[in-house]
């Protein structure tokens, strides 16, 4: 049997050479139908260490990668401030867009740098990309076979006591756009959307247990962080198919035995999830009254932190709509924007911008393809 034909790469520009950027370089390099040509940071120190460190071709300007036209795709790996207007000058500049999340802080922006993106007939995608991973990809699929029957509630839980204790930086965590439920809510919301489908309407509560924070880690260790948004978050979702789910994130936590905790409730059975911030991890289901949890190979390879990206050149090169179209991470955003509302106003928020549940991929295909 003949080799598979090899897709021409599609060429990437990264802007913004933080923390999260690392993965971006060294997971893409493995990606089928991607090459990253240059990076770019506001501090143009970072993107020369990065480049050093990754073998990054080109170390330009924010200006001269926009204005490149070997780049066909930016990274838009800026902190969440900043995403909606880096977002509107790479969509000015003609370029395809994978957002990391959220996808904006505000929804009104989100609107808008959508909009802009289907004006100028440019692709716009948005992490996370975990629910392309082997763990949830396989979950996904024993929800479909009917491994648990029909799904009719879920929890996810994320629970810990915040940043500051590890993270080189971690005042934006504090800040407006940061909390708990913006943090790592996108990975929980995307995940329970890619198993259970849309969001209808939440309710939620909010608060902040602490005023500020003190600085543990290096370098600013002994600085204090003014609490500038809620930090523990409870919300109730209900979904388009009548399940009802339950989401809590938290920087208030000191120990939880239900911490990074995924569960699906069906007819039949109960799903454990892993991790939705990880790629693989530890699928179990048990049926009935079975007295045991059984492990369930994965279905799909783990994969890692670049998949969307990859997904997106391939549903560019197939003509087809992509599984991270930023149309899902509007929806997460307005989920957790909702949640927030919720809790202020006291009562039940719609979700106006719906989604459709991402397609799942089929089984048995190497890492990076989507379609057989």
């Amino acid at each position: 049997m003949s080799e598979p034909i090899q897709p021409t790469p599609m060429s990437i520009g990264i802007i913004g050479c933080g923390v999260i950027s690392g993965q971006y370089l060294t997971n893409l390099p493995r990606m089928p139908g991607v090459e990253v040509l240059a990076c770019s940071d506001i501090d143009m120190a970072k993107a020369e260490s990065r480049a050093t460190e990754f073998g990054v071709p080109q170390v330009l300007t924010v200006d001269e990668l926009l204005a490149s036209p070997d780049i066909e795709i930016v990274l838009n790996l800026t902190i969440p401030k900043a995403h909606a207007d880096v977002s509107l000058a790479i969509i000015a500049a003609g370029k395809h867009i994978y957002n990391e999340k959220p996808l904006s802080i505000e929804i009104e922006d989100a609107a808008l740098v959508l909009q802009a993106a289907r004006q100028k007939g440019v692709a716009f995608g948005c992490a996370p990309d975990t629910f392309l991973g082997g763990g949830l990809q396989t979950c996904c699929k024993l929800i479909d076979d009917g491994a648990i029957g029909q799904p009719i509630a879920a929890t996810a839980f994320m629970l810990n006591h915040g940043h500051e204790h590890w993270h080189p930086d971690p005042a934006f965590y504090y800040q407006e756009g940061g909390g708990p439920m913006f943090d790592m809510g996108p990975y929980y919301l995307t995940a329970l959307v890619n198993l259970m489908g849309p969001i209808k309407w939440v309710s939620g509560s909010a608060g902040a247990h602490l005023a500020e924070r003190t600085i543990e880690s290096e370098p600013r260790r002994g600085q204090s962080v003014r609490v500038e948004v809620p930090t523990h978050v409870a919300g109730v979702l209900d979904f388009e198919n009548g399940a009802i789910g339950t989401i809590i994130t938290s920087f208030d936590v000191w120990a939880s035995r239900l911490h990074r905790t995924v569960e699906i409730y069906g007819s039949e059975g109960t799903l454990a999830v892993p991790d939705p911030n990880i790629f693989g991890g530890r699928v179990e289901v048990q049926r009935g009254r079975e007295s045991e949890w059984r492990d369930i190979p994965l279905t799909h390879p783990e994969g890692g932190r670049g998949l969307g990206v990859a997904e997106m050149a391939a549903a560019l090169r197939d003509g087809r709509k992509s599984r991270v179209d930023a149309e899902l991470g509007h929806h997460v955003l307005e989920a957790m924007h909702a949640i927030h509302e919720s809790s202020t106003k006291g009562r039940h928020i719609s979700i106006s911008r719906m989604t459709e549940r991402p397609a799942a991929v089929e089984p048995g295909l190497p890492e990076g393809q989507f379609e057989a």
